[in-house]
């Protein structure tokens, strides 16, 4: 979509701050923190939330870059959280597929 903000980020139009690329997925730190690390994995084609997702393994590999980035980072002994938001009453602001990895602090629950 060429109005969306992530699709430019995955395209590469915009340069976020990455900690992360291959050739399906880019994560990169979050502009506004909700933790010491906050970090937004995406798919770098556009899904536009978890309910269009149709592909098991590019939400497989999400997951899987997720944990591989808290272990670059030194917080996956530690503990991390992934955080997935489905549309406006779940949160999702960005109407992009993406999944928050956060580190850092005590995580609490419910998280609101």
């Amino acid at each position: 979509m060429s109005d969306c903000l992530f699709c430019k980020m995955g395209s590469g139009e915009i340069k976020p701050d990455v900690v992360y690329e291959d050739e399906q997925l880019l994560a990169f730190r979050d502009i506004h923190p909700q933790a010491p690390m906050h970090v937004l994995i995406i798919p770098k084609r556009h899904v536009a939330n978890l309910n269009d997702l149709d592909d098991a393994l590019l939400g497989g590999l999400m997951l899987q870059t997720a944990a591989k980035i808290a272990g670059q980072l030194g917080y996956a002994e530690s503990g991390y959280r992934t955080v997935f938001n489905c549309n406006d009453d779940g949160g999702q602001t960005v109407h992009h597929l993406h999944m928050h990895l956060l580190a850092g602090r005590q995580m609490h629950w419910p998280p609101g």
